[in-house]
């Protein structure tokens, strides 16, 4: 990226490097799907990473003025999101779910799934949070859901699971950055092949589901992303419906399977007809999750 110094010397304020840097990532055309809504929110979120300040940093502090040097590195780091195309949470190695921190880099899927709504609900109505004591999280990744789980119920056992080493690397740093080390574990598993006998009362996931046709058109962020996060064959369901199926030997009675599955939703309906998936809604915007429990499973199979 190009910059005209005479233009930048103008840029006075937080305040004006933020409107300056989000006109320049429209300019550029990037695309905002990791986490941020629009250009502004990652100009907001990346001129006050690089001035060491909180994403929640009161408003009032917008007019406060810049020095040369603090101009300068988010200037840096302004270049670099429009130049490399990556998205900002690689560049800053920090992603926020269910307002909580998380380390994460190009081993990992950025944080952004809208199962966070669901947590922060301690996913009533569906389940009494009470009878809760132990979740899994399924091709768990940077260790996001799982860990916003332990948070959401206190004193349950967690347990990541990742067929990527290098993801379940990621996730060991932010369980042990959330010291919650006594009570989340990571395992190693293709699916649930590697969890024995186990069974909890909540088993959630966010895996691959992104179909041939549309990662075919991926704009460049997410091609930064691993492709073993994403491709999920052609229809987008190759670890979905397997999940479906072996869920309901690790869930205990009353216990629900939770799964996003975002545009392949479609084909999941098609592939499971008259299946009662249960569709969740959610407030702040997203889709294709669906919710199913153990019985409604076991009834499911049985009938297929």
């Amino acid at each position: 990226m190009e910059i005209n110094e005479t233009a930048i010397g103008e840029l006075t304020t937080l305040r004006d490097l933020m409107r300056w840097a989000a006109s320049r990532f429209a300019e550029a055309g990037i695309a905002c799907g990791h986490g941020m809504a629009n250009e502004l929110d990652e100009a907001v979120y990346l001129v006050l990473h690089a001035l060491y300040l909180p994403p929640d940093l009161d408003p009032a502090w917008f007019d406060a003025r810049l020095t040369a040097a603090e101009r300068t590195e988010a200037l840096t780091l302004i270049a670099r999101r429009i130049d490399e195309r990556r998205p900002a949470a690689y560049l800053t190695h920090e992603a926020w779910f269910c307002g909580l921190p998380f380390y994460v880099d190009e081993r990992v899927l950025v944080p952004r799934s809208p199962i966070a709504e669901l947590i922060e609900a301690a996913f009533e109505p569906w389940i009494d949070p009470a009878r809760v004591t132990r979740v899994l999280d399924v091709g768990t990744g940077s260790g996001c859901i799982g860990i916003a789980c332990a948070y959401a119920f206190p004193g349950i056992e967690v347990d990541l699971v990742d067929i990527s080493p290098e993801a379940l690397e990621v996730a060991q740093i932010n369980v042990e950055r959330h010291d919650l080390k006594d009570r989340v574990h990571t395992v190693l598993s293709d699916g649930l092949s590697a969890i024995g006998d186990e069974t909890y009362d909540i088993i959630v996931s966010n895996p691959p589901y992104v179909d041939a046709e549309d990662m075919s058109g991926l704009a460049p962020e997410f091609r930064c992303e691993p492709e073993l996060g994403l491709a999920a064959g052609e229809e987008g369901l190759d670890v979905v419906v397997p999940l479906v199926e072996q869920a309901v030997a690790h869930l205990n009675p009353g216990g629900i399977l939770v799964v996003e599955v975002g545009n392949s939703a479609a084909a999941l309906e098609r592939r499971l007809d008259g299946w009662p998936l249960t569709w969740v809604e959610f407030e702040r915007g997203g889709g294709g999750v669906f919710l199913l429990t153990r019985e409604q499973i076991e009834t499911a199979m049985g009938h297929a």
